[in-house]
């Protein structure tokens, strides 16, 4: 008969009949990854040996075990986050509220401080994985999906990645642009692309440190705007407005939700080198913080100077009838001469602080998508994204708002629901702990000893199902949304997954623990 410890690590990681022995064939894993243990052969083997002499980080997706994982610069954690943050991407989704829907500068706060307050809660949550397990993002979903189940969000991961490079280099080129009308989008696209290539190929240590740097420029302008903004600002308070729309409120919100949700699926991969022994409240409270900061600053700002543009004739020719956020930028600016120039020069050139950590995640979740893609390198996926990022952008860049909605959006929709997918596991089906007992992480590249993935698919399809009703984009507005809702489908997306994940994952529990019984 199976001892208890055995049947509990059965039922809390696969629900289904392993035997002692296959998990006592399980060994920890170290610095050579089980799936990526073939790739070094030819010119692959050299050239990364040659990398690795050099200091770029060559490890894999294999769980980082504990006695490696040693940083302990704990500020790390809330800088990374913050950078990624305070930059002019999170500023130009705060602009989508007046520019796009059309709401005025009061909603638009309201609305950003609920949501960000709110939404900033999740990222936190899941950076708690890096430290505490050492494991990628997508490496953890397994626990949860399955090893074969997690291949779906892995995939969305992959093209949600890559979209938001796409939006970040249409962003910095437009900023760049802005400078001079000797430079176009196309340039800047470029240049902000070779810069997040270079942090990016270097690895974790080196966008850990130019994270902790890429704000300051970033904090710098945005200061100097409101400062030389600030009459025209105060001007717009007594604007009239048009009424606000509770479809346009709802749907301004998703947008906001939707780009903070999408960074849950990348935020534990920047802390699989630091040591677990930081509490999680610490690790959590830091991550929150550098969330709620930069983005509550980013989206306000966002969000008052593009109100105030169409009142103020050289902020309006700038934003060029709100497609260019550089130019809205560059245009507040300039009253400041040359100092102005180089403000807008450096916020297009800290661009990468975003772009960096979402290249990186997006070379790991390649990585992670099957045992083939895990036989090649993380630097050759860095130029792989690099050569798809800059054609796309340039093409993208000529109806930015269009774009940036769309793929936001998309991103938010398959991130709420992966969100509460893993949120639902850990803490109801992993009693909130990062034990080995519960997380057992040696099993991480093994099918059999994983969980069986079923419920979180099941969830996943319905979730996706019941969001597409209350779905409102350009190309499609769901019966629900047609009358008037707004783009709820991110909180539907949500509540279904969560809830039906609960309610399958434990039949599958009751399920198998009837047959274990049965077989015994």
């Amino acid at each position: 008969m199976k001892s208890e410890s055995v049947e509990r690590k059965q039922e809390e990681s696969r629900s289904s009949s392993v035997s002692p022995a296959d998990l006592a064939s399980v060994k920890p894993t170290g610095n050579h990854d089980l799936e990526d243990s073939r790739y070094h052969t030819g010119f692959l083997r050299r050239t990364t040996q040659l990398l690795s002499r050099y200091g770029i980080e060559t490890h894999g997706i294999a769980p980082v075990p504990a006695e490696e994982r040693l940083e302990t610069r704990w500020y790390q954690m809330f800088f990374v986050w913050f950078s990624a943050n305070m930059n002019i991407l999170t500023f130009s989704t705060g602009t989508v509220g007046p520019a796009f829907f059309s709401l005025g500068v009061n909603d638009s706060l309201i609305v950003i401080i609920i949501v960000d307050l709110v939404v900033c809660l999740l990222p936190a949550f899941f950076a708690v994985f890096g430290p505490k397990l050492g494991t990628r993002a997508m490496v953890q979903a397994r626990f949860s999906w399955g090893y074969f189940g997690a291949i779906i969000p892995t995939v969305l991961n992959v093209f949600s990645m890559q979209g938001f490079l796409i939006l970040n280099c249409i962003v910095g080129g437009q900023t760049l642009a802005s400078l001079s009308s000797h430079l176009d989008d196309t340039l800047g696209i470029v240049i902000i692309g070779i810069i997040s290539l270079v942090v990016t190929f270097c690895g974790y240590r080196i966008i850990h440190w130019y994270e902790s740097i890429a704000w300051i420029p970033n904090v710098i302008a945005f200061i100097t705007m409101l400062g030389v903004g600030y009459p025209q600002l105060r001007d717009n308070q007594s604007a009239p407005v048009s009424q606000a729309t509770a479809a346009e409120v709802i749907s301004f919100a998703s947008i906001l939700a939707s780009s903070i949700l999408s960074w849950c699926p990348m935020t534990p991969d920047y802390g699989v080198y630091h040591s677990p022994a930081a509490s999680s409240a610490r690790i959590f409270l830091y991550t929150y913080l550098a969330f709620f900061a930069a983005s509550v600053t980013a989206h306000s700002l966002g969000a008052a100077f593009a109100a105030a543009a169409p009142n103020v004739p050289a902020w309006n020719g700038g934003f060029n009838n709100s497609s260019s956020v550089g130019g809205l930028l560059y245009s507040v600016l300039l009253p400041t001469g040359v100092f102005g120039k180089l403000l807008t020069a450096l916020v297009a050139l800290s661009i990468p602080s975003a772009c960096a950590p979402t290249m990186y995640t997006f070379s790991t979740s390649f990585m992670a998508v099957a045992p083939w893609f895990a036989a090649v390198p993380r630097w050759v996926y860095i130029l792989i994204s690099e050569g798809v990022l800059i054609p796309v952008a340039i093409v993208g860049a000529k109806k930015f708002y269009t774009t940036f909605v769309d793929i936001l959006n998309i991103i938010g929709y398959w991130s709420s629901v992966f969100s509460a997918i893993i949120l639902t596991e850990h803490v109801l089906f992993r009693r909130a702990s990062f034990s080995e007992d519960q997380y057992p992480i040696t099993t991480w590249a093994s099918h059999t000893l994983l969980p069986s993935g079923i419920p979180a698919v099941v969830a996943f399809v319905c979730a996706c199902g019941a969001l597409v009703p209350f779905m409102s984009q350009a190309w499609y507005v769901g019966p629900v949304a047609r009358h008037g809702s707004g783009d709820v489908g991110v909180y539907v997306g949500f509540v279904v997954g969560a809830i039906t994940y609960a309610l399958a994952r434990s039949f599958e529990k009751t399920l198998y623990k009837r047959m274990s019984k049965s077989v015994v």
